[in-house]
This record gives C-alpha cells, sequence and structure tokens, in this order.
C-alpha cells in the first residue's frame, strides 16, 4: 500500500524591510525541501518601516513571481496562530551568527510551547551573506554605499528611488 504524501508547506516570517539576498537563498534552498513556502511579512504597527507593506509585498512578489511554490502574504498577532490558520507545519527561521540563535531559540521554544505541532527549521544563508542583514543595508544605502550584491536588483532600484538617488558603484 503506498503512503499519501502530505504537501510540506513552510512559513518563513520576517519584516523583509528590505529583502536581501540572504533571505533569498534561505527561500531558494527552502523550497528544495518543502513543497512550498510561504514568505509571511509581519504587519507591526509599532515599527516604522522603511517600506510600507505593499511596497514590501509587491517587491517580494516581484523577486519571486517566477517561483511558483513561492507565496508572498502578511500576518500580524502570533506566529503560530497565522502558520496553524495556513495549515503550514515548519516555521522558517534564518540564522546569520551565534548572536541570532539566543533570540532564535526562545521564540522557537516558546512558539512550541503555544503549538507543539509546527516545527521550527533553522536554517543559515550562503556564506556570502553571513553578515547581512536590513539594517546595515538600509544603512549603508542611506550613507552613499554600494548595496548590489547584497539585495535582489529590483530592492536596490526601489532604494535608489526612495532616497531619490542612483545606486552606488559596486
Amino acid at each position: 500500500m503506498q503512503q499519501r504524501h502530505t504537501p510540506r508547506l513552510a512559513v518563513y516570517p520576517g519584516s523583509f524591510d528590505p529583502l536581501t539576498n540572504g533571505h533569498v537563498d534561505i527561500i531558494q534552498r527552502g523550497v528544495r525541501l518543502f513543497d512550498r513556502i510561504v514568505i509571511a511579512l509581519l504587519v507591526n504597527r509599532e515599527k516604522a518601516p522603511l517600506f510600507s507593506v505593499e511596497e514590501r509585498l509587491e517587491l517580494t512578489r516581484e523577486v519571486f513571481r517566477a517561483e511558483p511554490n513561492v507565496e508572498v502574504d502578511t500576518f500580524d498577532g502570533l506566529l503560530v496562530d497565522y502558520a496553524r490558520r495556513r495549515r503550514a507545519n515548519v516555521i522558517v527561521r534564518g540564522l546569520r551568527a551565534i548572536s541570532d540563535f539566543e533570540y532564535e531559540l526562545q521564540m522557537a521554544l516558546m512558539n512550541r510551547r503555544l503549538n507543539d505541532e509546527i516545527e521550527t527549521v533553522f536554517m543559515m544563508p550562503a556564506e556570502p551573506y553571513t553578515y547581512v542583514s536590513s539594517r546595515l543595508v538600509k544603512e549603508v544605502f542611506a550613507l552613499g554605499g554600494s548595496v548590489a550584491g547584497l539585495v535582489p536588483a529590483a530592492v536596490e532600484a526601489r532604494l535608489a528611488a526612495k532616497y531619490q538617488t542612483q545606486p552606488a558603484a559596486g
């Protein structure tokens, strides 16, 4: 008797303000591990992001438009509640350095306490992106530095439009 395959849906949550190539790397490798990945943009009304939720949705969808197994959505509230509503069985979290681990471990353990049917999987970005963060990208770009190769071209163009500048020569 052949077992029926249950599709593995993973949720990759974050603010993605902006999306970096480290995020892209994790998503592209995650699609090889899971049947589908939902990039879940956090709507946090207490933060003032550089890009609005609508802009982040549009940019992320543009970057992944050729990936049929990647979906982009938004959520607020508890991540495990969102994952349960979506019938996801995995939460993907990126780890760049040891400093990320303590916070991410606490979140994973709390999520497990809230819903022990959803697993958290930690993934490291490819080595060239281990130091890249959205905060660092915004800071470097705002000060006139090049972020070429650290973010998708669409994100770099949108940063230039946001800051009313041309991308720095890379």
